[in-house]
């Protein structure tokens, strides 16, 4: 099956103009750093919820719509680091991919409870944003296993 942003390019579209904005605006952008990590989170949390939408609507596993949400939430934000040269944040210490993961499970619970699919929506994305402002004002960091 051709992946849903490969058939209308408005996504594309969308895409490469948030991308010129960013590199046109990185000083500038950098300096608004909680407001864009406000936008990243919400970003995040929009794109778990499509990728998980996007993989059950053609009928695959709760298990495998959890790894395609966070995927898909996570790859929008390792693409944009990468084309500014950032180290994604992905792959630093801040809880990212934990949030997207707790996201798909929190859809899954409210599927399991017979919610509607707009409620299952919203409770993930909720969850996403709430796990990663926790994180930011607790300080939340992932373990990382280090070479000694």
């Amino acid at each position: 099956t051709t992946p849903f942003w490969m058939q209308n390019g408005w996504y594309m579209g969308v895409t490469g103009l948030s991308l010129l904005f960013v590199i046109v605006f990185r000083r500038q952008w950098v300096r608004l750093n909680s407001t864009f990590f406000i936008f990243d989170t919400i970003g995040l949390a929009l794109f778990v919820v499509i990728g998980m939408q996007k993989t059950l609507m053609f009928g695959y596993p709760v298990w495998t719509a959890i790894i395609m949400g966070t995927l898909t939430g996570a790859f929008g934000g390792v693409l944009r680091d990468i084309l500014i040269n950032e180290v994604p944040l992905i792959f630093r210490k801040d809880v990212y991919g934990t949030a997207c993961i707790a996201g798909g499970l929190v859809y899954w619970g409210a599927m399991l409870c017979g919610c509607k699919p707009e409620m299952q929506q919203v409770a993930c994305a909720v969850t996403v944003v709430a796990i990663r402002l926790l994180a930011v004002r607790y300080n939340w960091r992932i373990p990382v296993i280090e070479n000694k």
